[in-house]
């Protein structure tokens, strides 16, 4: 869940604006004198208190991009992997093997996978196989990512999921490094912990014999 909210605020386009009181068309001088007139002060004909004036604290143009870390990230892709696997949606071909650009081709590629709904095709560089690209695009519910950008939102979105081998291979190298990772640091803390506790008994027989 944390994984797809931040790809879609990454991908939000942030470009809501409202004029305020410097934006807004209007002129500057003063309406009237400030004391006198038994009227309220005004400064501007674009004050936010006039109609037509400028927006006080309206939404301006912004990222809402954060950053999100990359342990998480790996961890959720492999949830949603998994998810695949069971299910019996994550498909693994050779490789994608399109000799010429025609979409009815690779569409009848894809109903013989038994891929009815939509497919999310992972490749390890989507724009390196120019045919595979030009087949694809054209077909209404198929999306060609590269394996270093597939993401939990891809495989949650689609219902098939078809790696090409050495996409998934290339996928499965970089979350086996997350885990030899935490392995690692796992077997460091295990070590630390018993040096400390074998180094205890040592310090409280000293301290007992230099209190007798």
């Amino acid at each position: 869940y944390e994984a797809v909210t931040h790809y879609r605020a990454a991908h939000r386009a942030g470009t809501h604006a409202t004029k305020n009181k410097k934006l807004v068309s209007g002129a500057g001088k003063k309406l009237w004198k400030q004391k006198g007139t038994g009227r309220a002060r005004v400064g501007s004909i674009r004050s936010p208190l006039w109609r037509h004036g400028g927006t006080v604290h309206g939404p301006q143009p912004r990222s809402y991009d954060y950053r999100f870390p990359r342990k998480k990230l790996l961890g959720a892709l492999r949830s949603a992997l998994a998810a695949k696997l069971s299910d019996g949606k994550l498909v693994v071909v050779n490789a994608f093997d399109v000799k010429e650009p025609k979409t009815q081709v690779f569409r009848e590629a894809l109903d013989s996978l038994k891929v009815d709904k939509g497919a999310l095709l992972v490749e390890v560089a989507n724009h390196s196989n120019r045919n595979l690209d030009l087949s694809s695009r054209n077909l209404e519910g198929v999306e060609l990512v590269s394996s270093s950008e597939v993401h939990p939102f891809h495989l949650l979105r689609y219902d098939r999921a078809i790696f090409s081998q050495p996409a998934i291979e290339k996928l499965q190298l970089s979350l086996k490094s997350l885990s030899s990772k935490r392995e690692h640091k796992a077997g460091e803390g295990d070590g630390k912990a018993q040096k400390k506790a074998a180094r205890s008994p040592r310090t409280r027989t000293k301290k007992a014999a230099e209190v007798a």
